[in-house]
């Protein structure tokens, strides 16, 4: 085959892999259609203005862990401390505002994102440089970070009267009837789409994801590729914690408790796949935003907690399968084109 031969197979092969996220992500926005119509058909009231400011806030938190998480199972890896560092920097947040009233909201950002950042730099240097395996390290910090909050809080709460009344109308501010909160998960989920699409640097997590091994022969820096994945999962979920904060304003050592398995299911049943390689930061934000009418919807439904927590595994069987399915057919295609090339 011709170098031209070569190069336009490649282009066929981006082409199919492009078509495929889209049937994947039109897919959930169907689910999610399709859920929200059944319940409106039995409580009308879902659907009011409130009703669907509760969904945007019910889901921000989770979208902006699940652009992270994203990212780093991309590179066929995963970030289970995302939950820990949501609420080290959620009562980091709390503290500071304690400890100094007037510090402005967005220097409370920056630190907040800050810590998440130093969080995801120790689980990045330990994977990247150590060669340990993600599950195995992060795991472990999730517990360590945990055991810090605990530590740090010792039993004390910091209620929303300890923090400035600017900073709690942040969590339920509006703007055009959008959340303040939804919008910065709108600029994250952007920022990230454009990085991965538009940067060199971002499409080569996909190439790790795809083969590591393979990327390394092709020159591309893995090890410090995936340490600035864990980073950046590490400052969204920083974020994430300020965030959290400024949403229920009632902090302690407990924000965030379980939320790492709801963002890996997120990530999943959004369409990235958990053996890295494919997916896209937009598929994981509608999976976060179906899980969480899931959860809101089935109650009014009249099905029972179990069941909730059911039809959650079962979607992420589901989009496993459509995963692996999806995978053989790609690989068919790509077979009978270079052997019609």
């Amino acid at each position: 085959m011709t170098a031209v031969g070569v190069l336009d197979g490649a282009k066929e092969g981006t082409r199919l892999v492009h078509r495929l996220f889209v049937i994947r992500e039109l897919g959930i926005v169907l689910a999610l259609v399709l859920l929200v119509g059944v319940t409106v058909l039995v409580n009308p009231r879902f659907l009011t203005a409130q009703g669907v400011k509760d969904l945007l806030l019910g889901s921000t938190i989770l979208a902006v862990l699940a652009v992270g998480q994203s990212i780093v199972v991309i590179t066929r890896n995963v970030d289970l401390s995302v939950g820990s560092v949501l609420g080290l920097s959620a009562f980091a947040t709390g503290s500071l505002f304690v400890a100094n009233p007037g510090l402005p909201v967005p220097v409370v950002l920056v630190l907040g994102v800050l810590l998440g950042a130093a969080c995801g730099a120790v689980n990045g240097s330990l994977i990247a440089a150590a060669r340990v395996p993600a599950l195995v390290v992060t795991l472990g910090t999730l517990y360590v970070f945990r055991g810090i909050d605990y530590t740090w809080a010792t039993g004390r709460q910091i209620n929303a009267a300890d923090m400035p009344p600017g900073f709690l109308r942040m969590g339920s501010a509006t703007v055009l009837g959008v959340p303040v909160l939804a919008l910065f998960a709108v600029v994250v989920l952007a920022l990230a789409g454009y990085y991965l699409r538009g940067y060199r640097s971002g499409r080569e997590l996909y190439a790790i994801g795809s083969s590591p091994a393979a990327a390394r022969l092709a020159g591309i820096p893995v090890g410090r590729r995936v340490f600035a994945a864990f980073v950046a999962s590490g400052a969204l979920a920083g974020l994430a914690g300020v965030l959290y904060a400024a949403r229920f304003g009632t902090l302690d050592a407990n924000a965030g408790n379980g939320f790492e398995l709801n963002v890996v299911a997120a990530v999943v049943v959004g369409g990235v796949a958990i053996f890295g390689g494919s997916g896209s930061v937009y598929g994981a934000a509608l999976g976060a935003v179906l899980l969480t009418t899931i959860s809101s919807a089935l109650p009014v439904l009249g099905v029972s907690p179990f069941w909730q927590r059911a039809a959650v595994g079962a979607l992420i069987l589901a989009a496993i399968g459509i995963d692996r399915a999806l995978a053989v057919r790609l690989a068919r295609s790509l077979r009978e084109r270079n052997g019609h090339g």
